[in-house]
């Protein structure tokens, strides 16, 4: 739009531009409607400027004229118990030039200014409770900025207006220095210097006219057009107060109100943010969403709105009704939006506390809980209309027909009643394929050591020769005690050993081949179910040979199956920052596909939940049907949320704290509907999820339970809480307690004998593992000599 099309826009009613506007906003965000959960801090009300429609900012005798920090973080624990996510800090403009009671304070307290007693709080918030800073500070420096930006995920100043006039004698900010435009814009350009993500807005019935406030939105579109830094703009009305100068000025009326957002979302890029305060418009506040507005703003359920304390929140669950009303999903943010959440817009310390807070899409996490710990109590499922377009991806999936990428992006972007629909449908979708059983093999993992040269970040079992820093100390078994596991797994009714190990630099294609052959020397008709293809890949090149043949050779061993592991995410993109000295995304699909071609079946798995996005994980779906369409080798798709906490990028915060359990329930229901019709088994990991959320995925999709395991290694040295077996019998009752028939079944989906399943329920307890202290190969074979 031309400024001379956003300036004839002043001569039009509200309704004309109405439709136009929720018609944008609908296009750039869907019917996503976001909200901040937060906590309002005034760390002083005293303020250098004497607007004078404000109460904010007011002397109050016999009062501290700054917060202290035991306040400060009182309000701030308050708040992260309250489930916020960030911390609003608002404050006036630079009180300790006007008042000798603010020099005196912040000198007691070792400060200069009121900016560096702002940076020390914001950093306190951040390191003591993870709650992320926004500040509102008025009118700073480009050193003042720098600072706060590297304690805070966002800053903000509001336009307000453009046009000087209104501070001259009589006006609104007469005697008011900081709010000059030109001093405003200045700042607002430095902060698209400095890479903050920024907030704006303009401020409407001060006294402008609508060409003073096209003026305004014209200004900061441009400055936005330069930094690209603009996330949100407010388009925020004048209520009178009493005991001010203005409190018998006119207040804008609903129409103007609804006119001036409208014709912001007009004149604005399409990606930034628009956003009206709902409780300054009273009862009349779900009209705001009919003139463009997709985010409600900062809302607090600890504090009040201190600059309009007369007119509180609305609560947020008459907020989400009015959003469903409208067609639209109430969806909690964070401070920063999700374009902003990484470098240069971030510095490492919010970065970090952004990533640890943020879901896959970048908006605030809707539950505390991270996959192998306990899984807390979940909400009622949302009820309401869905959304004709998941409906319609969804129908179409149902009936067999492959849906692209974008549309099983849309998918895994669903909230509230979408997602009970999605769940709902690929439940029927798995009924109608599997019907109600439920099935499961009675397994035994042997990890047949934990010492790794690759340095993957998201393994906390793996280690380097002699590396300690991380669970457990490290080992290479002797094939003695391989087989003895082996024995002991028949002997519990077992049907399969899964094994797989670290990429010991020691380890040749013989030693594959060796674990093999010691597993069938003990057990000639256990099904053995072995090796990643970084395994594979490992063991053909250290003898030289290609994959088919190596293949070949581990299938004439004693091979029955190949786990699809480290495949992580099937995207590169992801894969260069979690495993980049590990096979790429080409690799792992060609060695699975020779596995395929010499006719060894394998699993597919995901690990998700890390750094990844939906983008990602709609490619990696993508990529399993086309090669399933292919071959038909796959099994079973295995879902493996990303335990996070022994991680190392959990622990150096730079993964997200794993899947949210909404991502969970989508990934098994997405997974269900996206393969179908070419890949018809979907498994839940109770290792990962524990009974609740086994419970939750089996009826949104998933029909097999995996193996019960025996020894569980890899998720409990990544902080998993969930055991490392759950018998058979404890399987049945599981899977008996949703009303679903449990069926014991063979690595293949075959039948077991009924002397092998009472095996299995008159087990023996595991007797002792030996994890042989790792010594070099050569001493190792000498002494099996």
């Amino acid at each position: 739009m031309t400024a001379d099309e956003a300036h004839a826009l002043s001569t039009l009613p509200a309704e004309a531009l109405l439709a136009r506007a929720a018609a944008i906003r609908d296009e750039a965000f869907g019917i996503v409607q976001s909200w901040s959960p937060k906590v309002f801090i005034p760390l002083t009300q005293l303020c250098r400027d004497l607007c004078h429609y404000c109460t904010f900012s007011r002397p109050r005798a016999g009062q501290r004229a700054y917060m202290t920090p035991e306040e400060v973080l009182a309000v701030a624990r308050e708040g992260a118990a309250a489930g916020c996510t960030e911390a609003l800090f608002t404050l006036g403009d630079k009180p300790e030039l006007r008042f000798a009671a603010a020099r005196r304070e912040l000198a007691a307290m070792g400060h200069a200014t009121t900016i560096d007693y702002l940076e020390a709080m914001c950093r306190l918030v951040l390191t003591e409770t993870g709650l992320i800073p926004h500040v509102n500070a008025g009118v700073m420096t480009r050193g003042e900025m720098a600072r706060l930006k590297t304690v805070s995920g966002s800053q903000g100043l509001m336009l307000e207006t453009i046009a000087d006039r209104l501070g001259a004698k009589g006006g609104p900010h007469y005697r008011s220095p900081d709010k000059v435009p030109a001093a405003r814009l200045t700042a607002t350009a430095l902060a698209g210097e400095l890479d903050i993500p920024f907030t704006s807005g303009i401020l409407i019935g001060i006294g402008e006219t609508r060409a003073e406030r096209i003026e305004a939105l014209l200004a900061i579109r441009d400055l936005h057009a330069r930094h690209g830094h603009i996330q949100e703009v407010i388009v925020q009305n004048f209520r009178a107060k009493p005991r001010t100068p203005m409190a018998d000025a006119d207040e804008p009326t609903l129409d103007e109100l609804l006119w001036s957002i409208a014709a912001a979302r007009l004149i604005l890029p399409r990606g930034i943010s628009l956003q009206a305060p709902p409780n300054l418009a009273d009862a009349a506040f779900p009209r705001l969403m009919e003139a463009g507005i997709n985010d409600w703003g900062g809302i607090s359920p600890v504090t009040p709105d201190h600059v309009n304390p007369e007119r509180p929140w609305p609560a947020v669950d008459k907020l989400r009704a009015a959003t469903e009303a409208a067609g639209r999903r109430l969806v909690a943010r964070l401070p920063a939006y999700p374009a902003f959440l990484a470098a240069p817009w971030q510095e490492d310390g919010p970065r970090r506390a952004l990533l640890a807070q943020a879901d896959a899409h970048g908006m605030a996490r809707a539950d505390r809980w991270s996959p192998g710990q306990p899984l807390p109590p979940q909400p009622a499922p949302a009820k309401g209309n869905v959304s004709p377009r998941i409906e319609r991806i969804v129908a179409r999936a149902t009936a067999g027909q492959e849906i692209a990428g974008e549309e099983i992006e849309a998918l895994f972007a669903a909230r509230g009643a979408d997602v009970e629909h999605i769940c709902r449908s690929a439940d029927a979708l798995r009924r109608a394929v599997n019907g109600d059983e439920v099935t499961f093999v009675v397994n035994r993992n042997i990890n047949y050591t934990n010492i790794c040269a690759y340095k993957c970040s998201f393994c906390a079992f793996s280690k380097g020769r002699g590396a300690e820093s991380l669970r457990g100390a490290p080992y290479d078994l002797d094939l003695a005690e391989v087989a003895r596991r082996a024995d002991e797994a028949v002997a519990r009714g077992g049907t399969e050993v899964c094994m797989q190990g670290g990429i010991h630099p020691s380890y040749t294609g013989e030693t594959y081949l060796g674990l093999l052959g010691a597993v069938k020397a003990a057990q000639p008709d256990l099904h053995i179910h072995a090796f990643s293809p970084l395994e594979v890949r490992h063991g053909a090149e250290s003898l030289g040979l290609p994959l088919d043949a190596y293949l070949a050779r581990l299938k004439a061993a004693g091979l029955g199956s190949l786990p699809g592991t480290a495949a992580e995410i099937l995207d590169d993109e992801v894969r260069t920052v979690i495993c980049p000295d590990k096979l790429d995304t080409a690799q792992w699909l060609e060695t699975i596909e020779a596995a395929h071609r010499v006719g060894l079946r394998t699993t597919a798995t995901i690990m998700f939940g890390h750094v990844d996005g939906p983008q990602h994980w709609a490619r990696h779906l993508i990529a399993t049907r086309d090669l399933q369409r292919r071959t038909g080798g796959f099994t079973e798709f295995v879902p493996l949320p990303f335990v996070p906490m022994e991680a190392p990028m959990g622990l150096k915060g730079e993964s997200r704290r794993g899947p949210t359990f909404r991502e969970v329930r989508l990934m098994h229901a997405v997974a269900r509907l996206a393969l179908h019709p070419h890949l018809t088994s979907i498994q839940v990991s109770w290792v990962k999820l524990g009974a609740a959320g086994v419970k939750a995925c089996l009826n949104g999709g998933a029909n097999d339970l995996g193996g019960t395991l025996m020894d569980e290694s890899i998720s409990r040295a990544a902080g998993a809480a969930h055991g490392q077996e759950l018998p058979p019998q404890e399987m049945e009752a599981l899977i008996r307690s949703i009303g679903r028939t449990p069926r014991q079944r063979t690595t293949l989906y075959g039948k077991v004998a009924p002397a092998i399943r009472a095996m299995g329920r008159a087990a023996a307890p595991l007797t002792p593992v030996v994890l042989t202290p790792p010594r070099k190969r050569k001493e190792r074979a000498a002494e099996d000599a």
